[in-house]
């Protein structure tokens, strides 16, 4: 078994020409909200957590290494392929999701009415039962940029075991 842990924070800002926020996705889903990610990708602060928990469980380089804000060709790129190639690169090793348990901490928007769609997006891009996954979301209450709505930050844990059978 390996576990590996991702971490992702993304600063939140009107879209333009008031800020530099781009849609708000989070979990490969597109919510309703006033301010949006400012990321190099598309922002998705919770598939980019996923993404370097199932690289570090793995000892792969990480998302950042993989994927660099740097390269142009990853400029609103949809985070998905990210965590595709993670995937990829996970079951070419011959392992597969154990759990994963994410938490999402932001004050808007509420995370509660999504986390089941996004336990679903996350079991069909990891390749796995909705039922190894776990969604949650936790306010900073009112405390420093994320509590007052200026960011999102992700944690993320996951457990990778063999494939049997």
């Amino acid at each position: 078994m390996r576990i590996g842990h991702g971490y992702d924070l993304h600063r939140l800002e009107p879209p333009p020409p008031d800020g530099d926020g781009r849609p708000f996705i989070l979990g490969g889903l597109a919510l309703d909200h006033p301010t949006g990610p400012v990321g190099h990708s598309d922002g998705d602060a919770l598939l980019h957590a996923v993404t370097d928990a199932v690289l570090g469980a793995l000892g792969e380089p990480d998302i950042g290494r993989l994927f660099p804000d740097t390269d142009p060709r990853h400029d609103g790129e949809d985070s998905r392929v990210f965590l595709e190639e993670a995937t990829r690169r996970m079951t070419s090793r011959g392992l597969a999701i154990g759990n994963l348990d994410a938490t999402i901490i932001c004050e808007k928007p509420r995370i509660s009415p999504h986390a089941e769609a996004m336990e679903q997006q996350l079991a069909d891009l990891l390749g796995c039962e909705v039922d190894r996954i776990n969604v949650k979301g936790k306010t900073h209450e009112k405390v420093d940029a994320v509590g007052e709505g200026r960011a999102i930050e992700v944690h993320v844990v996951v457990l990778l075991e063999p494939v049997t059978g």
